[in-house]
């Protein structure tokens, strides 16, 4: 009675690194990481975490967390998993690819303010026009290769995913059985761009 499991009982210390790419510069100042590469700069703040972050002479970024239990020691990871986002970002950019499906009322989309804003016309042949403003450092394109296809770039992950879910929302079918009425704009693959 009274015994501790190994699942809940804590860990002295645990530790992530990961590798600092080549041609990309990174400062951490008191778990604020700023990281700059081709693509401009990216910042993250990871003040309200309870972890030590910092770099090495050797190319590496550490994550520490003492004594904390499993559930906590996932955030280790986590911030891992953001700082090489924040690489991938500013190295290569991140690409999401939408496809305009429509059964009967052809969508229409123009991409007007320079690739900043994108107006779709025509859905579920609605005479109302919905217009979306991209987030700071997000571009829209049409894709020259494929028909009804968009094409969102940016540097930040969450600012580019963000910008997809913004078109896809706008474009949602309102009291219609949505298992029948697909028309909308869907995401259909997103990554890094293969430089």
């Amino acid at each position: 009675l009274g015994t501790q499991t190994p699942s809940n009982m804590k860990t002295l210390m645990q530790e992530e690194s990961i590798k600092v790419p080549k041609g990309v510069k990174i400062t951490i100042k008191s778990k604020k990481v700023e990281v700059t590469g081709k693509h401009g700069t990216l910042s993250r703040d990871f003040k309200h975490m309870p972890i030590e972050l910092w770099k090495t002479k050797n190319g590496l970024v550490r994550a520490r967390m003492y004594f904390a239990k499993s559930k906590q020691l996932s955030m280790l990871r986590s911030v891992c998993s953001h700082i090489q986002n924040l690489f991938e970002g500013v190295e290569k950019q991140f690409e999401y690819r939408m496809r305009l499906v429509y059964a009967h009322f052809p969508i229409n989309a123009n991409v007007t303010n320079g690739g900043k804003t994108v107006e779709i016309r025509n859905f579920l042949g609605e005479k109302l026009v919905r217009v979306i403003n991209m987030l700071p450092g997000v571009k829209v394109e049409k894709s020259a290769s494929t028909k009804d296809e968009l094409i969102v770039t940016g540097p930040d992950i969450e600012l580019t995913s963000q910008s997809a879910a913004l078109i896809h929302q706008s474009c949602l079918v309102k009291k219609k059985d949505i298992r029948k009425f697909l028309d909308g704009i869907y995401v259909s693959s997103h990554g890094a761009i293969e430089a």
